[in-house]
């Protein structure tokens, strides 16, 4: 299946080892991307179309051997889907403090509108009433946390658990740079282009 030009990451590298971590005492194709080469790689997946297969295109200045090239492919693919596996861990770990939030924080609003009711018919007057709007707010303050797990903080989690998933199912092709046109001018690039990875 030929990928779209829209979804290709183009990588420009001197050699192949640029792609990895070169402190990760791992064999060559089980090593961790190295950071500026991720941070590339997931940057330009933020940016192309959702909903189609993405291309890693890495273009070498100085050639590698075979056997070398071989396993880039699954490298790439094998430490995306370990990423994602975090993130839903991540995510999971998420939802798990969630519910434990939610149950506190529904036990204390339970409490403090209990008490809001003991309080309103004592009758304590001004202070009564005082006292009554405290531990209305105090309880639905208590809520607050689970809320914002439940409305709000997933969903970077969720998304990002996603584009990993997509970046593990890349594919990976490697060019020799001779063989490449020559760049265009500085600033403007875009997804189609090629950009120099340090």
């Amino acid at each position: 299946m030929k990928t779209s030009p829209d979804t290709a990451i183009r990588l420009r590298l001197r050699d192949l080892a640029q792609l990895f971590n070169s402190l990760d005492p791992s064999p060559f194709v089980d090593r961790d991307l190295d950071a500026d080469a991720e941070e590339f790689i997931t940057s330009w997946a933020r940016e192309l179309p959702a909903g189609r297969e993405l291309e890693l295109v890495i273009e070498l200045a100085q050639p590698s051997p075979p056997e070398r090239l071989a396993g880039v492919e699954d490298a790439v693919r094998r430490y995306f889907a370990t990423r994602a596996d975090i993130k839903q861990l991540e995510f999971r770990q998420l939802m798990r403090r969630g519910r434990l939030s939610l149950g506190v924080g529904s036990l204390f609003l339970a409490l403090c509108l209990f008490l809001v009711g003991l309080v309103t018919k004592a009758n304590f007057g001004e202070a009564g009433t005082i006292l009554t709007e405290g531990l209305t707010i105090c309880g639905w303050v208590a809520m607050w946390r689970p809320l914002e797990i439940y409305l709000f903080d997933w969903w970077p989690l969720a998304e990002e658990r996603r584009r990993l998933d997509r970046l593990a199912r890349i594919r990976v092709r490697i060019l020799p740079l001779a063989t490449l046109p020559s760049f265009p001018p500085a600033g403007e690039l875009g997804p189609e282009e090629t950009t120099e990875a340090a």
